[in-house]
């Protein structure tokens, strides 16, 4: 059995993708901050699978101390490690270690747990990384990634955080070309909290919007690519890609978090 780690398991997308990889017979470590929910998730793939072979991980992935903890727990090699912990907050907030809430759940958790489970990764013969990210993204700024200095705005901070999550994937990508393959992908307009949160409802069902991020994890098409963007379970053209000295900046600044 290959091992996965999903971040952001019992959300709307997040439940479907954990549905998908026990499907696929994978160990699965179900990771999220809220432990009833995780539990629940876990009776319900026991429920519906035989067999199966569940573990949760209660953290709060804003917090760097909590991800390093979580990787010294974990002992088994991880073949696919799936990033798709997201928050929406329609107010402004911080993380236990003040950093704004969306920067560091959407952006420095996806950075965070893959240099946590780098070396769980590299210890696999055909290690993969799926970032979920959007096709709703843009307005990254650099110089004020928290929205300290500009007013916040819940939707403006999302799609910059979805263009960091794309940028991120790339440069990641090429400094490990060969050893990990890294690719970021649109999951699909699912109906759910974080949709809601910011204004808007879902055309795709949630089976619908897991489908590109699990391919890209269980089938050959992680297998062919690294450093790529998808929709629609298809490669597509990114505008952020080629941005390669932003992408430089971004990585420095995650890392100096």
């Amino acid at each position: 059995m290959k091992t996965a780690i999903l971040t952001g398991a019992y959300g709307t997308i997040g439940r479907e993708i954990a549905k998908g990889l026990v499907r696929n017979d994978f160990r699965v470590f179900l990771i999220g901050r809220d432990d009833h929910k995780l539990k629940l998730l876990s009776k319900e793939l026991d429920a519906d699978f035989t067999d199966c072979w569940i573990e949760t991980r209660c953290i709060d992935l804003s917090v760097k101390e909590e991800i390093n903890h979580l990787a010294t727990t974990i002992s088994n090699p991880v073949d696919v490690l799936i990033n798709n912990a997201a928050t929406a907050p329609v107010r402004r907030v911080l993380s236990r270690e003040g950093v704004e809430m969306q920067w560091a759940t959407n952006v420095l958790s996806y950075y965070r747990m893959f240099m946590a489970f780098k070396d769980h990764l590299l210890s696999t013969p055909e290690p993969r990384v799926v970032n979920v990210a959007s096709y709703w993204a843009g307005g990254l700024d650099l110089t004020d990634p928290e929205f300290e200095k500009r007013p916040y705005n819940n939707d403006a901070a999302y799609r910059q955080s979805k263009q960091a999550d794309r940028m991120m994937t790339y440069g990641l990508a090429e400094l490990y070309r060969g050893k990990i393959n890294i690719n970021t992908c649109h999951p699909g307009d699912a109906n759910s909290k974080l949709s809601n949160d910011l204004g808007f409802g879902g055309s795709d069902s949630a089976a619908q919007a897991a489908k590109t991020p699990l391919l890209l994890a269980t089938t050959e098409l992680g297998e062919k690519y690294s450093g790529e963007y998808f929709e629609h379970g298809k490669l597509s053209a990114c505008r952020f890609k080629n941005l390669n000295e932003m992408i430089g900046q971004l990585l420095e600044l995650c890392a100096d978090y």
